[in-house]
C-alpha cells in the first residue's frame, strides 16, 4: 500500500484542549500537502479555517465530545452551527449511559435527529467500543444503520482504549452496506494504518500519521 492510498483514508486530527491556531494551521497545511480525506479539529476552529481554507480542506468536526452526554438539544445546536460554519463532516459522540440503561431508542433518536441537521453532510457515528460488550457493539451497528449514519466510528481517543482490529472486523459483520468504518484512537505505526485497512476501516482517525509516513 503506497503512503498517498493510507493518506486518502486519514482524517488528520488535532482534538486536544489546548491546541492553537498555529497548530491547527499546520495541520491543514499538511492535510493539503499530503491529500488526507479530511482534517478533524474542534468545533471552535471550524469558521477561521473554513475562512481561511475554503474547500481545500474537508473539514470535520465533533459533536458532544468526548463523553457524548451532552443533552440531545445541545448536540443539535452543535451541529447545525458547525455545519454552517463550513464543516461538510460532523463526528458524533453517543450517550453511553443510554447504552447501559437500554434506551436505544434515545440513541437511534438522536442520531436520526443529527443526520436530519447534517443533510447531505457525512456523518460519523461514536460509540466508544472500550465501554460496550460485544452485544452492545451489534445492537449499535444495527442502529447507526437503521437511523442513517454514513459511518460508525469506534473510539474518541480520550477513552480507556482506542481502535482494536476485532471491533473493525465485527463491525464489518454487523453495519448496513451503506456505512462506512471509521477507527481512532491508539494507530501509531505505518503497520496499525495497514492492518485497520486491510481489516475494513474506510477511514482511520490519527494524529500521527504524516509524521510516520511523511
Amino acid at each position: 500500500m503506497t503512503n498517498q492510498e493510507i493518506f486518502s483514508r486519514i482524517d488528520h486530527t488535532l482534538l486536544k484542549a489546548a491546541a492553537s491556531w498555529q497548530e491547527v494551521t499546520t495541520l491543514c497545511d499538511e492535510a493539503v500537502f499530503y491529500k488526507t480525506a479530511a482534517v478533524c479539529i474542534p468545533p471552535s476552529y471550524v469558521k477561521p479555517v473554513y475562512a481561511q481554507y475554503g474547500k481545500d480542506v474537508v473539514i470535520c468536526t465533533v459533536i458532544g465530545f468526548p463523553l457524548g452526554y451532552s443533552i440531545p438539544a445541545a448536540k443539535f445546536v452543535e451541529t447545525v452551527q458547525a455545519v454552517e460554519d463550513g464543516a461538510a463532516e460532523i463526528d458524533m459522540v453517543i450517550n453511553i449511559g443510554d447504552v447501559k440503561n437500554g434506551r436505544f431508542d434515545l440513541v437511534h433518536g438522536e442520531i436520526k435527529t443529527i443526520k436530519a441537521l447534517c443533510g447531505d453532510k457525512i456523518l460519523k457515528v461514536i460509540v466508544e467500543t472500550c465501554y460496550l460488550s460485544e452485544e452492545e457493539k451489534i445492537r449499535l451497528c444495527g442502529i447507526v444503520t437503521e437511523a442513517g449514519a454514513d459511518f460508525i466510528k469506534t473510539s474518541t481517543g480520550f477513552g480507556t482504549a482506542g481502535a482494536a482490529l476485532a471491533d473493525i472486523r465485527l463491525f464489518r459483520q454487523h453495519i448496513g452496506p451503506n456505512v462506512k468504518i471509521k477507527a481512532a484512537g491508539g494507530i501509531k505505526t505505518r503497520e496499525d494504518l495497514e492492518a485497520f485497512i486491510g481489516a475494513g476501516a474506510d477511514r482511520i482517525g490519527a494524529s500521527s500519521a504524516v509524521k510516520l509516513l511523511a
